[in-house]
């Protein structure tokens, strides 16, 4: 199947309720840069304010409604905060709208919409509709634009943070459906993409001990090779479905819709570290029981050696996983937006934190302790709400 070109993730697009929170979330405690925002007449004409963040390649888009109709105020009707479009960049948006028409994707625009810069740059994008809940894709081809977007304005000097704890880019980005098949299906024969790795898991120890909860999903990761964008699908699975996280995370998000993204550092521990004694900043915890057996798990698993102190990594809780003498992965998950914001409008959704060492899979070793904290945490906001 042709390839799309897709070059990377350009950007997410957040729609939310407060601008201000939004700012220091990610300028003070992110320490993400403001590099710029939607002008006076185009936060009139689209009815919503726009601040765009980045950190070295990872760029994050935020709206907030004005007033009544915009994009921002009709997703926010519907959901929580939460992403709204993906934007990625591609090397020819006409081949791309080619191959949706040929494909049966679903396109928005009545035409590529284009634009071109005060210095001759130009700029052209469409979007189309997604399995993903009301999440669209918007494909964007830049021949020397040099701007921002059309209507934004970059800051004459990049406000706030410096990106102390090192985000190089987006690594992957995971959603929650209550079936995979339909995406699935829709990502392999209109995007094109193809199935990279997947899993299947059930707390079933925890149900025959009588839990009233369960931890079941079935993750379906793709991916479109030529780029290495990747995208992990999650369903739940019975017993328990409707008790799993995975179906939780729907009806909070009201719909199916991404959950997280995974941002990429170069250095996990210290980033831990410094974002740990970052006030307002909080990552879900994980069992003693997990780094008990850790030693014994990374025997099993083949891994010889890894650089860290494995010490360290219980005292931050970082997660560790890999099938390879010294290839391995380091992960952890902040909380949700709606438990760091204490606002269930804030939304379920949350950021992994990854660093990679030469392996490329999705911590599958990790699963159970990540999924028994994302359910302890739910469990925990339901008995305050």
């Amino acid at each position: 199947m042709d390839s799309l070109d897709i070059i990377k993730v350009e950007s997410v697009h957040w729609y939310v309720h407060d601008l201000a929170r939004t700012r220091r979330f990610y300028t003070e405690l992110m320490d993400f840069a403001e590099v710029g925002e939607s002008s006076a007449e185009l936060t009139k004409r689209g009815r919503q304010h726009s601040v765009v963040f980045n950190a070295n390649d990872v760029t994050l888009i935020c709206s907030a409604p004005v007033g009544e109709g915009g994009r921002a105020w009709r997703w926010l009707q519907k959901h929580p905060e939460g992403v709204g479009t993906v934007n990625f960049l591609v090397r020819d948006v006409e081949k791309v709208w080619r191959l949706m028409e040929q494909r049966g994707g679903t396109i928005i625009d009545d035409g590529l919409q284009r634009f071109t810069d005060d210095k001759g740059g130009k700029l052209a994008f469409f979007s189309i509709t997604t399995p993903f809940g009301n999440t669209t894709f918007r494909f964007i081809q830049r021949d020397g634009y040099e701007a921002l977007y059309p209507g934004f304005a970059k800051h004459a000097e990049p406000r706030g943070g410096k990106n102390r704890f090192g985000f190089a880019k987006v690594d992957h980005i995971t959603s929650n459906f209550r079936t995979l098949q339909p995406m699935v299906l829709w990502m392999k024969h209109v995007l094109g993409f193809e199935e990279f790795w997947n899993i299947q898991f059930h707390t079933e120890e925890e149900i025959s001990q009588g839990s009233q909860t369960g931890s079941g999903l079935k993750s379906i990761v793709m991916w479109d090779p030529k780029s290495t964008v990747k995208f992990a699908n999650n369903e739940p699975s019975r017993p328990r479905f409707k008790h799993s996280q995975i179906n939780v995370f729907v009806e909070d998000q009201r719909g199916e819709g991404i959950q997280h993204l995974a941002l990429a550092v170069r250095d996990i521990v210290p980033a831990v570290r410094s974002m740990r004694a970052t006030q307002g900043l909080e990552f879900l915890g994980t069992p003693a029981s997990y780094y008990d057996y850790l030693p014994e798990r990374l025997e099993k698993s083949g891994i010889k050696r890894i650089d860290e102190n494995l010490a360290e990594l219980r005292d931050l809780q970082i997660l560790i996983d890999g099938h390879k003498e010294h290839q391995y992965l380091l992960q952890i998950f902040m909380k949700e937006k709606s438990q760091l914001y204490h606002d269930r409008e804030g939304g379920p959704f949350f950021y992994e934190i990854i660093e990679r060492k030469g392996d490329k899979g999705f911590g599958g070793g990790n699963f159970k302790a990540l999924f028994e904290s994302i359910e302890r945490a739910q469990t925990a906001e339901r008995a305050r709400s």
